[in-house]
């Protein structure tokens, strides 16, 4: 699911200029519904200035309104050719402070469901690192025992396009490139940096 630019600082203009209900607020945002209280009583996101969704292009006016008189109506995000320049941007994507804790379950998911994804692709879809990637995949990660498989769209950590775009660029090479290529020999001096000492 896309979420608005600066999820934190919309919510924030949310609570304060508008009747929806915290939970609204927090699935437009890609927040915890607490969260979102936490804001309007003040404790969360003291300092951040509101940003107004209406004046930026990602909400309209009527689609507040038609929230505010329908507690179950979910906000539509108004997708624009300025909002999916994120997502060309090149390096690793950002992921908001309020996601940062989902990753590890969508990294188990993705090695489970799509071994053939590369780090490098991995790293760019949900904005990880390689050491992180590796830690998950030998169950090595602090948090481990904790760690579910979740798919990373409904996380929100990166959208449905873009897992079937890397998905399909990591095809070609399953086909003669197995998941681990590398002769156990190579492999030990892959892992450990010197080669491996001869009996």
């Amino acid at each position: 699911m896309s979420l608005p630019l600066m999820p934190k600082a919309t919510a924030v203009w949310l609570v304060e200029n508008t009747a929806l209900s915290f939970e609204q607020i927090a699935d437009f945002c890609g927040l915890h519904s607490l969260e979102v209280q936490a804001i309007a009583d003040g404790e969360v996101a003291v300092g951040i200035t509101g940003l107004d969704p209406v004046a930026n292009g990602q909400l309209t006016a009527a689609e507040i309104k038609r929230c505010e008189a329908d507690s179950d109506a979910s906000l539509k995000l108004i997708e624009s050719d300025f909002l999916n320049t994120r997502d060309k941007q090149k390096g690793a994507r950002y992921t908001p402070v309020s996601k940062r804790q989902d990753r590890p379950d969508a990294l188990a998911w993705i090695l489970k469901h799509h071994p053939d994804l590369s780090d490098a692709q991995i790293c760019k879809l949900i904005g990880t690192t390689k050491p992180t990637i590796q830690a998950i995949r030998e169950k090595t990660h602090w948090n481990a025992t904790n760690i579910k498989p979740r798919n990373p769209v409904t996380l929100g950590l990166c959208s449905e396009a873009d897992l079937e775009k890397a998905v399909a660029l990591a095809k070609p090479r399953s086909g003669h490139v197995h998941h681990d290529p590398v002769p156990v020999e190579d492999a030990e001096i892959h892992d450990s940096g010197h080669e491996p000492e001869h009996e």
